[in-house]
């Protein structure tokens, strides 16, 4: 028996239509904005979990924003990316290695603009919490 609750497994049941859907489309989604795929291993299982994230682009590089839309804890993704920060990113039709790295002070402020520019929803989701939204920046591997 599952030890999920039915909302978590309705947003792993999503989470998995996305990703088929962007795999079988070149990276289009209807009804999203532009996503790409993060790839990484789970802090205690080790095993393969991929999650549709909004594309932010900064520089050469993707920003991957934990905001779960302003709840209160971070998503379990957060958790395996500080555990695992190897990964693979699925941008469009295009598929690489890349490491992750938490932002801090000025480097995650400006980042956070960048963020907020693309998507200014993250702005309202950073009102509805006490914690401040980590910002990754995915770095593609040389």
């Amino acid at each position: 028996m599952s030890n999920t609750n039915p909302a978590d497994n309705a947003f792993i049941e999503r989470n998995r239509q996305v990703v088929e859907t962007f795999r079988a489309s070149d990276g289009k989604v209807e009804g999203w904005g532009d996503i790409f795929l993060l790839t990484i291993k789970g802090a205690k299982s080790g095993q393969e979990r991929v999650y549709p994230l909004m594309t932010v682009t900064y520089g050469d590089n993707y920003l991957a924003v934990a905001s779960k839309g302003g709840a209160p804890k971070n998503p379990a993704w957060y958790h395996n990316l500080l555990a695992n920060p190897d990964v693979t990113v699925e941008v469009g039709g295009e598929k690489f290695p890349a490491t992750a790295r938490l932002l801090s002070g000025e480097e995650r402020a400006k980042a956070w603009v960048r963020a907020v520019e693309v998507f200014p929803n993250y702005a309202e989701y950073q009102k509805n919490t006490e914690r401040e939204i980590p910002v990754f920046i995915i770095e593609r591997n040389s």
